[in-house]
């Protein structure tokens, strides 16, 4: 089963910075044991949004030619929770892109209110690397994220994008 905790991109500048975000919903599953009557999105799930967003500005800076994975969260705070109704805003900034990985700095909201901040590495697996596990990272990205590179794009390349 795989999971996406990235509902839609907001914006995106290649190679620079991503903004996606998650409504958080309470038809969502793990909210009714997490916590019972108090239902909180989990911080877990949270750096894992962070995470699918700042690897997809990872990956797509490199048009996807590399499998990105999580590496290390070398820093990561958490200042508030997230419940049911909430729309949680991720913004990460590319640091660093090389040919052994690259770093994000994250961060997660939700309005104004300060929920995550940190820091996330990434490395790049080649196919020898990565064992039994074959991806094909671009057409798996795509095949979930159909369309969500296309934020801001008004099809017309004489307007300019929002």
């Amino acid at each position: 089963m795989r999971w996406m905790w990235v509902d839609r991109f907001v914006e995106f500048e290649s190679g620079k910075r991503a903004v996606s975000i998650k409504n958080v919903s309470l038809a969502e599953e793990h909210l009714h044991d997490h916590f019972p009557g108090f239902p909180v999105m989990p911080h877990s799930l949270i750096l894992e949004g962070l995470a699918q967003t700042g690897g997809i500005l990872l990956g797509e800076s490199h048009q996807f030619s590399k499998v990105v994975v999580l590496a290390k969260v070398p820093r990561m705070t958490f200042h508030s929770y997230v419940t049911p109704g909430e729309t949680l805003t991720y913004r990460t900034t590319l640091e660093e892109a090389n040919a052994e990985g690259g770093m994000v700095s994250a961060t997660a909201k939700v309005g104004d209110r300060m929920v995550a901040e940190g820091e996330i590495l990434f490395a790049h697996v080649n196919s020898e690397q990565s064992g039994s596990v074959r991806v094909d990272q671009k057409s798996f990205v795509f095949e979930l994220l159909r369309g969500i590179l296309d934020v801001g794009k008004t099809g017309d390349p004489t307007l300019p994008v929002a």
